[in-house]
């Protein structure tokens, strides 16, 4: 499930906690405090500097190391939107007699997709995946794809409002290549639904996959039939059941752009999140609150009622729709 396109081999060193890195043009000394993850091209360390805590990634293979460079300089910013981390620092180091390409970049701190999740409810999710899609735009806008989206690649970092950043810039691929990086469950061509083509279907794919992961919390395989196992597991989910057609128009690469599926999906939310004053259930509950109220008005010293009335209920949806606010500022920050 873990598969991914690529041919160089992962032999970038292993660094203990306390290593002290020097770098050879440019001099600057970096202290490891431990690792923060691996990937294909290379180990990312957590580590000390001159400017406080920095995310420092030690490669084996000079060229990969200089393309990732060159996209986050190049997408440190598209059109005022910060995408990924902060490009800070490259240069090369000796590790016991053999030269390592490395760079330095800003030290994300936030928490994960699955944590944000557990502490706000799966109703956020949708959310979360409007702010991706509007930075998945912009990239693409500017001739590229993440290509290897995915939770490990994401992390969700302040708060109100929160926002969704890039932690791994790797699979960024120019549009009409080949995707670099993929991995297997978030990838159309597993599923037998696409090519491995570079365009903004196959980020989109990714991002609705990215829905059913935080949904199901788990990577379920494709079985036999790869269409049929996301048709069953979109719609045996009671949570994603506001959400089935626009999972499936981007699993099946329906969605011209990511800013048609963003907003699509931002007219789902805000319907979802109307006030239920339309609903029979929600007018029975109205009337009887208005009976109520007329008949403590005929009786002297009624006590304090129990229970939720039709003001609670507006009280309520309006707290939800300022926290949806807060996210959709999140997105524009």
């Amino acid at each position: 499930m873990e598969k991914k396109n690529h041919t160089l081999k992962n032999e970038a060193p292993d660094l203990p906690n306390g290593t002290r890195l020097l770098g050879k043009w440019y001099r600057k000394p970096y202290h490891i405090r431990g690792i923060l993850g691996r990937g294909a091209t290379g180990v990312v360390y957590l580590a000390e500097a001159r400017e406080g805590e920095v995310a420092l990634k030690v490669g084996n293979n000079s060229m990969s190391i200089t393309s990732e460079v060159n996209v986050l300089k190049h997408f440190a910013k598209v059109q005022g939107h910060i995408l990924g981390p902060s490009f800070i620092d490259a240069d090369d180091v000796y590790i016991n007699g053999r030269k390592y390409p490395f760079y330095v970049m800003e030290y994300l701190q936030g928490e994960t997709l699955f944590n944000h999740i557990d502490r706000h409810g799966k109703e956020w999710g949708p959310v979360l995946i409007v702010q991706l899609l509007g930075d998945l735009d912009r990239l693409h806008r500017a001739g590229w794809v993440f290509g290897d989206l995915k939770p490990d690649n994401l992390i969700v970092v302040g708060g109100p409002p929160y926002r969704v950043r890039w932690l791994d810039v790797g699979g960024t691929t120019v549009l009409g290549r080949s995707v670099k990086e993929y991995t297997e469950f978030f990838d159309r061509g597993y599923w037998g639904l696409g090519d491995r083509k570079a365009e903004p279907t196959y980020d989109l794919f990714a991002a609705a996959m990215i829905l059913l992961n935080m949904t199901y919390k788990k990577r379920f395989e494709k079985g036999r039939d790869g269409k049929e196992t996301l048709i069953a597991h979109i719609e045996g989910s009671r949570v994603l059941s506001p959400y089935q057609q626009w999972l499936k128009k981007a699993l099946f690469g329906q969605f011209a752009d990511a800013e048609k599926m963003r907003q699509a999906l931002m007219h789902i939310i805000s319907k979802e999140a109307k006030p239920l004053s339309k609903d029979p259930s929600s007018q029975a509950q109205q009337k009887s609150a208005n009976h109520q109220k007329k008949k403590r008005k005929k009786q002297k010293g009624g006590g304090r009622r129990q229970g939720f009335s039709s003001v609670d209920v507006v009280l309520v949806i309006s707290f939800l729709l300022l926290a949806s606010a807060l996210y959709w500022v999140g997105q524009v920050i």
